[in-house]
């Protein structure tokens, strides 16, 4: 099962955010901000070694291929972050301090101290409003007087923060609007095969949802942030078999939510 577009097809553009399958005809539009961990030439490394931006505080492993397998399964657009959520968290607002971080878990980030308002706001320039614009787009073509897009984020996490150990496989996340997220977790929950549970681990209270109250909210629109622990989307064949488990039950999940609306 190959993915429609792989990592290193898309690095000759220079662009800082991708939109892949932007034709895709779905109810749904999927969203990776944290898919990448490059940082480019003009920032170094950010002060940081090769264990470090390697690391999940540099960007979400296998979130992005999961995304892209999914985007494909379900016929959706996925808009995708190219640069690392160390340079700008593009799900973060831009006055919150880990938009920028200057430690992220065991790691100071000496690159992001002492930024003037005139670097926070060029990065902003440069790396948030390209992703705020292509997301945008990407909704607002889809959006008619009839028909309203379900906006996804997907994301990873690690199995261990700051020492303790994550039970949890997969998150269901929302913020104050929990309908296709209800749905989504019913579905999960009769049998996924995993460990699944409600705004972990990570919620609202963490400053998570920025993407869904930005795009989803103001626009009505049903919407779910994902999380998968990443040691369970490692590899090729885990990445694949997360997308189609992911896939089926979102698409039963937004059949659930339709069928409640009488759609």
């Amino acid at each position: 099962m190959k993915p429609l577009v792989k990592q290193d097809e898309t690095e000759a553009s220079g662009s800082v955010v991708e939109t892949i399958n932007a034709e895709g005809s779905a109810g749904f539009v999927l969203a990776c901000e944290h898919a990448s961990r490059a940082i480019p030439p003009e920032y170094g490394d950010l002060g940081l070694g090769e264990e470090a931006l390697s690391s999940h505080i540099a960007w979400d492993p296998g979130a992005r291929a999961v995304a892209v397998e999914l985007a494909r399964l379900l016929d959706a657009p996925l808009v995708a972050q190219r640069v690392s959520r160390l340079v700008y968290d593009c799900n973060r607002p831009m006055e919150a301090p880990d938009a920028m971080p200057v430690r992220s878990e065991l790691y100071m980030v000496p690159g992001n101290m002492g930024l003037t308002e005139e670097e926070r706001a060029a990065r902003v320039a440069q790396f948030y409003r390209p992703f705020e614009k292509a997301l945008a787009a990407s909704l607002d073509s889809r959006t008619t007087a009839r028909r309203l897009p379900m906006l996804v984020t997907i994301h990873s996490f690690t199995p261990v923060y700051n020492g303790v150990h994550r039970d949890v496989e997969i998150g269901v996340l929302h913020d104050r609007d929990s309908r296709l997220a209800d749905a989504l977790l019913a579905s999960l929950m009769t049998g996924a095969g995993f460990e699944v549970r409600r705004n972990e681990p990570y919620g609202p209270e963490h400053g998570v949802m920025h993407t869904l109250v930005t795009h989803a909210l103001p626009r009505g629109l049903h919407n779910v942030m994902i999380e998968v622990r990443n040691d369970l989307i490692a590899d090729e064949v885990q990445q694949a078999r997360l997308a189609r488990l992911l896939a089926e039950h979102l698409t039963l999940a937004k059949a659930s939510v339709e069928r409640s609306l009488g759609v």
